[in-house]
C-alpha cells in the first residue's frame, strides 16, 4: 500500500512517500521537497555482529549526476568516489540518529540516501536526514526517534525555514539543527559573528519546525509502520559487575592525571583484571571491558559533579595552558604551532594564483572554490599505530568545521586576489583538535600577512547531566568529550559567533543550560584570543618573500585579444620576456603573478602599453617601422602606428627622410590628429620646438585602468579606467 504524507515548511510542501518503491527493504522514504527528491532506504542485518562492542551503523549519501539533468566529467563517464560535501552530509546524517539506537545492539545497520531529483534550488542534505530518520521509524529496526532536521537562514534580519540556495548567497547564518519534539540533538552552524542571544533564538525557531516534521514522520509511520523487533539491551550480570569493580574500582578511581600517564595506567589496569577472568569465555571477557569503562565514566562524572574537580585537576571553567609560536617553518608562507594542554596543531598557510582554485562539478553547478582547510589526523598523535590511508569522515569533518569558522574574516578577492589553502597537522590530541586548528590557522594567516578582518579563536565545552545536577566544562579533555553528556565546539571573534557544533547525547539539556554554556565559551573564547594577540596581533604588513605577487589589471574586453595577439604570441612572449604567470578571464580581468616584484611589474607594464588608448596631444616614443617617401610611419604603442609627415619632422625643410630618421630609430612624437577612421598624424617638429627641460607633451599621460595589486604592504588600486576605449 502507498502512503504519503505532507506539510507545508516555508511556503513549499514536504512530503514523504512509502511502499512505492525499494519494497525489500526494511524501510524505505520517498522524500519531496519541490522538484528536488531523496529516496532514503534503511536495512538491517539479520543476526547481531559477533565479538564487537560498538553499534555497526553505516550511513551512505550520494548525488547522482542526472538528478540535474548533467553527464559526470572524467573519462569513465560515471560517478565516482564520494565528494567530500557528500561524506560530509552522512556524516551530518549519522550524528543525530546514532545516540537513539538502544544500547547494546550489535546488528549492522545501514542507511543510503540516494538524491534522484534536483532543482538547483532546495538543498537536499535536509530531505536525506529526515528520510534517513522516516526509514527507520516505519522499519522494524529498533530506533528511539524520530527525529526533525532544518536548515535555517536570515536573509535581512528575518529567519528562513529550509533557505533556498539564493537566499543563503544573502544570509549571514547557516544553522543545521535535528532533534526530537522534546529538544535539540545536534547543531551544526556558520554565522557572520552573531552574538549568543541571535543564535539561540534562531534555535527556538528552528525547534518548531522539527516538532512538525516529527509528527508528520509518526502520522507515516502510523499508516505503514511495521512492528519493531524486539530488542531488550544485554544486563549487566550482578556478581560479575561487583567482582569486576572489587578489582578496578579503587584503581580507576586513582588514576593519574596527564594524559600519557592516565593510560598506561588504565591498560595497566584492564590487563590485570582481565587477566583474573582468562579462563572466562570471549562474551565474559567483552563484558569486562565494558564495565571497565562503566566504572571509568561513573568515576569521572563522580569527581565532576561531586567534588567539581576534573580528570587533570582543573576547575570547571578553566582552560589548559596554551602557548603560540608563529613562523615556524622557513620556506611556507605562513605557519603557526599552536599549543593548548595535550593538544597542538601545526598549522601552514599557502598562497596560489587563480589557477590553483579549486573547480567544484555537482548537481548544485559549477563553481569555484578560492579558501580551503584541509586537517590531518595522523595516529601518532594520539600515540597508536596504524595504517596511513587517505583522509577519513572525521578528518574532513574537522576539516569542514575549521573552514567554516574563518571564512567571515578572509578578505575579498578584490581585496586579496589570491587562493589561499591552509593545512591542519594535528601533532598531538587530547581533546578538541578542531578547535587548535582554528586558532593556528588565525595566526598562520597573519603569519602570511593576510589582511584577515579580525582574529578568530574556537574551544570545546562539554557537559555532564545526571540526577538532577550538571556541570558544564570549559575546554574539554579527550575522555570528557567520550564520556561526557555533549560536545559544544564554539568558534568566533570577540564581536560574535562564527561557527559552532554541538551534539548531546541525553534528553534534559534545557535552554538555560545552552545559554550558560554559549557564555561560558564567549568567556573562554575571548580568554584564547588574549593568548593568541600576545604572540600575534595582527597580520603581519608583507608577503613572505617565496609567495608569489600577484597583480590583478581589468583591460577593455575589446583589447583581450590585443594582449593576447594572434594565437597567443603576444601573451607567450610577455611570459617568456618577464618569467611571470598571466591568466586572462573573458570579463577582461588579467591576472599577473610572480615571485619577484619587479618582473611582475614589467609585465604590467608592458599590458599598459599593449591596451594604452592615443589621445591627441600626448607625447610618446615611438620606433620608426617603415620608411615612405612621403614620412615615416612610427609605432608609438604596440599594434599602433601613426604617419609623421616629411614636414613634420624637422623644424627645417628636408629633402628625405632618411636623412633625419632609419627604420628602427627611436622617436619622440606627438600626437597631432586622430581621424574618425583611427588613422594618426605624428609631429616630431612640435616636440622639438618645446623648450628645454619641459615636461614631453601637453599634459600628463592618462595612466593605465584600474587596478589592484598584492604584495609587501597589502593591496592598492594605483589608476583608473581611461576615458576611451577601441583601437586607434
Amino acid at each position: 500500500m502507498v502512503e504519503r504524507v505532507a506539510i507545508e515548511v516555508e511556503g513549499r510542501q514536504l512530503s514523504l512517500e512509502a511502499g512505492r518503491v525499494a519494497r525489500q527493504t526494511d524501510g524505505a522514504v520517498w522524500v519531496q521537497y519541490g522538484d528536488t527528491v531523496v529516496l532514503v532506504t534503511a536495512v538491517a542485518a539479520k543476526h547481531a555482529r559477533e565479538g564487537i562492542d560498538f553499534f555497526p551503523l553505516t550511513v551512505d549519501y550520494q548525488e547522482r549526476a542526472y538528478a540535474a539533468g548533467m553527464i559526470p566529467g572524467g573519462f569513465f563517464k560515471r560517478e565516482g568516489q564520494p565528494r567530500d560535501q557528500e561524506k560530509i552530509t552522512a556524516r551530518l546524517i549519522d550524528r543525530p540518529i546514532r545516540p537513539l539506537f538502544p544500547k547494546g545492539f550489535r546488528q549492522d545497520v545501514q542507511i543510503i540516501a540516494t538524491v534522484l531529483s534536483a532543482d538547483r534550488e532546495n538543498d537536499p542534505d535536509m530531505l536525506a536526514m529526515v528520510g534517513a530518520s522516516a526509514a527507520l521509524t516505519i522499519s522494524p529496526i529498533p530506533f528511539l526517534g524520530p527525529i526533525g532536521g532544518v536548515r535555517i537562514g536570515r536573509v535581512g534580519g528575518r529567519l528562513v525555514l529550509n533557505p533556498t540556495y539564493k537566499q543563503m548567497e544573502e544570509s549571514d547564518l547557516d544553522l543545521v539543527i535535528a532533534g526530537t519534539k522534546e529538544g535539540v540533538i545536534m547543531v551544526e552552524a556558520r554565522a557572520n559573528e552573531i552574538p549568543e542571544e541571535g543564535l539561540l533564538e534562531a534555535i527556538a525557531f528552528g525547534q518548531k519546525a522539527v516538532a512538525a516534521i516529527v509528527q508528520m514522520q509518526e502520522t507515516l509511520a502510523d499508516l505503514v509502520g511495521r512492528p519493531k523487533i524486539p530488542f531488550t539491551p544485554p544486563s549487566v550480570d550482578a556478581a560479575l559487575l561487583d567482582r569486576v569493580s572489587a578489582l578496578a574500582r579503587e584503581p580507576i578511581r586513582g588514576l593519574a592525571t596527564l594524559k600519557e600517564a592516565r593510560q598506561a595506567r588504565r591498560e595497566q589496569i584492564a590487563d590485570e583484571t582481565l587477566l583474573a577472568f582468562a579462563g572466562e569465555p570471549v562474551e565474559i571477557q567483552l563484558q569486562v571491558k565494558e564495565i571497565l569503562e562503566r566504572i571509568e565514566k561513573e568515576e569521572m562524572r563522580r569527581l565532576i559533579l561531586d567534588e567539581r574537580r576534573r580528570a587533570d585537576g582543573r576547575s570547571l571553567e578553566e582552560v589548559r595552558p596554551i602557548t603560540c609560536e608563529t613562523g615556524v617553518l622557513p620556506r611556507t608562507h605562513g605557519s603557526a604551532l599552536f599549543t593548548r594542554g595535550q593538544t597542538q596543531a601545526l598549522v601552514t598557510t599557502t598562497l596560489g594564483t587563480s589557477e590553483d582554485v579549486q573547480r567544484l562539478d555537482s548537481i548544485e553547478g559549477e563553481g569555484f572554490k578560492r579558501f580551503t582547510l584541509h586537517y590531518n589526523f595522523p595516529p601518532f598523535s594520539v600515540g597508536e599505530v596504524r595504517f596511513l590511508r587517505a583522509p577519513g569522515r572525521r578528518e574532513i569533518g574537522h576539516g569542514a568545521l575549521a573552514e567554516r569558522a574563518l571564512l567571515t574574516v578572509l578578505p575579498t578577492p578584490d581585496e586579496f586576489p589570491y587562493t589561499v589553502r591552509i593545512v591542519s597537522e594535528i601533532l598531538e590530541s587530547n581533546g578538541s583538535s578542531s578547535m587548535a586548528s582554528v586558532c593556528g590557522a588565525t595566526l598562520a594567516l597573519m603569519d602570511a600577512g593576510v589582511p584577515i578582518k579580525a582574529a578568530v579563536g574556537g574551544v570545546a565545552m562539554g557537559l555532564v547531566v545526571e540526577d538532577g545536577r550538571s556541570a558544564i566544562l570549559t575546554d574539554i579533555l579527550g575522555i570528557e568529550d567520550h564520556l561526557g553528556d555533549m560536545d559544544f565546539k564554539v568558534a568566533g571573534t570577540r564581536k560574535g559567533i562564527a561557527a559552532l557544533q554541538m551534539d548531546i547525547k541525553v534528553q534534559g539539556v534545557t535552554a538555560a543550560l545552552m545559554v550558560e554554556a554559549l557564555e561560558r565559551a564567549r568567556v573562554a573564547r575571548i580568554h584564547v584570543l588574549d593568548e593568541m594577540e600576545k604572540t600575534l596581533a595582527q597580520p603581519r604588513p608583507s608577503l613572505s618573500i617565496y609567495a608569489p605577487r600577484l597583480i590583478t589589471v581589468k583591460v577593455p574586453v575589446d583589447k583581450i585579444r590585443e594582449v593576447i595577439g594572434p594565437g597567443g604570441r603576444v601573451i607567450r612572449g610577455i611570459v617568456e620576456e618577464t618569467g611571470c604567470k598571466i591568466d586572462i578571464s573573458d570579463d577582461g580581468k588579467v591576472e599577473i603573478a610572480s615571485t619577484d616584484e619587479a618582473a611582475a611589474e614589467k609585465a604590467l607594464a608592458i599590458i599598459n602599453k599593449i591596451i594604452e588608448i592615443p589621445e591627441v596631444g600626448k607625447i610618446y616614443t615611438g620606433k620608426v617601422k617603415r620608411i615612405v617617401e612621403f614620412g615615416a610611419f612610427v609605432e608609438i604603442l604596440p599594434g599602433t602606428d601613426g604617419l609623421l609627415h616629411i614636414s613634420q619632422i624637422a623644424e627645417h625643410r628636408i629633402q628625405r627622410v632618411q636623412d633625419v630618421l632609419s627604420e628602427g630609430d627611436e622617436v619622440s612624437v606627438k600626437v597631432i590628429e586622430i581621424d574618425p577612421s583611427g588613422k594618426m598624424r605624428l609631429s616630431r617638429k612640435e616636440v622639438l620646438r618645446a623648450q628645454a627641460g619641459e615636461p614631453q607633451g601637453d599634459g600628463k599621460e592618462e595612466g593605465p585602468p584600474q587596478r589592484m595589486e598584492g604584495g609587501h604592504g597589502g593591496q592598492r588600486a594605483v589608476s583608473q579606467e581611461p576615458e576611451q576605449e577601441g583601437k586607434q
